[in-house]
């Protein structure tokens, strides 16, 4: 069996009967954890080692853990910053926030590899503006440069603690208001505004070496009519042609409000795959993710499989335990600590995790 193309998501802690029987469903390639997936990181990798012993080869195990109030799992992990904290040490000191970057990647990426997870959708590469509801302090910076810089430091961190970055959000969620979980944000920039500023932390990214890409909910009417995720211009023309860029496209969260301008589950799915996403998202709506996969046709492609299968993390991490004794990793840890202590740091509450922050 290969990996599908649909990522999914579980209710609680552990498999349920029925869990197990979704996750061998052909169409299935992932799995995205949430807050609710989480007591201990010996309960996280339990659940982890269950999902990858399901198939082979193992579906990919994906979680929103950034930093700041997007930062699933808490007790019994090192407190991450948001990334706007890194964007303010730039500000002072360019080369202590790169050095920083870096440490924050790989403390963030070094636990969830020990609990089993294979990636995180990170880094955060939209421009702050200040106008955003959802991006706001998830954002490195204003500038391109310092976006770009930034965030390539942090995924340098992430690989060498085995585990592939995801940008987010193509082409840039940073400028509109609305937030897409709740609304369908409208950017009315002309291409030449978006190509000069936003798009520019992702071209360098990618120019780095980026692995995973995560488009907007967004509509840029000068553009295309469609969200940048449902965009054959934005996804096949933009990313893979002008940019260049060959690594997983992941689409948002299908059951978001962002994106039901797209039609029912099934045809919002097809759509996203049809402009060029390689997996699909479908989060806290077991019956849209059901029905995605009962109505869904779609044969993955080998180049969609190759490039998926380079999202696993690599293997052979080290326990929470022998992390935690590691001169190494405490050094880092020690390094960040002092970051990041103000409200941006406030824990996300249960009712709050399934909007998902993405």
């Amino acid at each position: 069996m290969t990996l599908g193309p649909v990522m999914v998501d579980l209710c609680g802690t552990e498999l349920s009967a029925e869990e197990r029987e979704v996750l061998r469903h052909p169409l299935v390639g992932g799995v995205i954890l949430f807050s609710r997936n989480y007591e201990s990181p010996a309960q996280l990798t339990s659940l982890t080692q269950a999902i990858h012993a399901l198939r082979q080869p193992p579906l990919l195990i994906g979680v929103d853990h950034e930093g700041g109030r997007v930062q699933r799992f808490r007790e019994g992990f090192t407190r991450i910053p948001p990334m706007r904290r890194l964007g303010e040490i730039w500000d002072r000191h360019p080369q202590q926030a790169r050095k920083l970057s870096h440490q924050v990647g790989y403390v963030l990426a070094a636990e969830l590899r020990a609990c089993g997870v294979d990636f995180s959708f990170t880094p955060v590469l939209d421009l702050e503006y200040g106008a955003s509801q959802v991006i706001g302090d998830r954002a490195f910076h204003r500038t391109p440069q310092a976006i770009a810089e930034l965030a390539h430091h942090l995924m340098l961190g992430l690989k060498e603690a085995g585990m592939a970055a995801v940008g987010k959000h193509f082409p840039g969620h940073g400028f509109v208001a609305a937030d897409s979980h709740l609304a369908i944000p409208v950017d009315e920039r002309d291409l030449a505004d978006i190509r000069l500023f936003d798009l520019e932390p992702f071209r360098q990214m990618i120019h780095y070496g980026l692995p995973a890409m995560m488009p907007a909910h967004v509509i840029y009417p000068q553009v295309d009519d469609k969200p940048a995720g449902f965009s054959k211009v934005w996804l096949k023309n933009m990313l893979r042609g002008e940019l260049g860029f060959d690594g997983v496209i992941f689409s948002d969260d299908l059951s978001m409000e962002g994106a039901k301008a797209g039609g029912d589950v099934v045809t919002r799915g097809q759509a996203a795959l049809d402009a060029g996403c390689d997996m699909v998202l479908v989060c806290n709506d077991p019956g849209s993710a059901k029905n995605l996969l009962d109505g869904l046709h779609w044969k993955i492609s080998a180049l969609s499989l190759t490039r998926l299968m380079r999202m696993h993390g690599k293997p052979h991490s080290p326990s929470l335990v022998q992390l935690h004794e590691d001169p190494h990793f405490v050094a880092a840890v020690h390094a960040i600590g002092g970051i990041g202590q103000g409200s941006g740091n406030l824990p996300l509450n249960s009712a709050h995790d399934p909007v998902a922050e993405r």
